[in-house]
């Protein structure tokens, strides 16, 4: 599996909520232009980090976005899920249909503990890593 700009991208907007929200909720505009990036992907991207709770908005005049959680619960691993899913480095992992020697693969074990490995990494490092310590908005009650 290949980490789409969905993860990519995710976590980057993460970690721009958590490092600009001093003034108050994070416009997805202003998250937009400081990364470099498409508003309409990023609106996308921040339904499903709603859903999965890592992030919290208000609507209307002074609106935006927020962390719904401390940096430090929220992992890379985490984020990566969220927008893609537990999918395996390799499709058959995912599908058995498309491989015919899924019960004879003698390198299935292979991708399967490399799997297992890249989301164990990935579970160790928290948004709070990639932060400096300090330069985070944590609020317990987001609005």
């Amino acid at each position: 599996m290949r980490l789409t700009t969905r993860s990519r991208y995710g976590t980057r907007m993460i970690l721009d909520i958590a490092t600009h929200c001093t003034a108050g909720p994070v416009r997805i505009s202003d998250i937009a232009s400081r990364q470099g990036l498409s508003t309409k992907y990023l609106e996308k991207l921040i339904r499903e980090l709603k859903k999965a709770g890592f992030i919290a908005s208000k609507r209307g005049p002074g609106g935006g976005h927020s962390l719904a959680m401390a940096p430090e619960d929220i992992t890379v691993g985490a984020v990566v899920r969220s927008l893609e899913g537990d999918a395996g480095l390799v499709e058959c992992l995912d599908n058995d249909d498309l491989c015919k020697r899924i019960d004879n693969c003698p390198t299935r074990e292979v991708w399967i503990k490399a799997s297992k490995a890249m989301y164990a990494a990935l579970d160790e490092i928290s948004i709070a890593d990639l932060l400096k310590e300090g330069s985070f908005c944590v609020k317990t009650n987001p609005f």
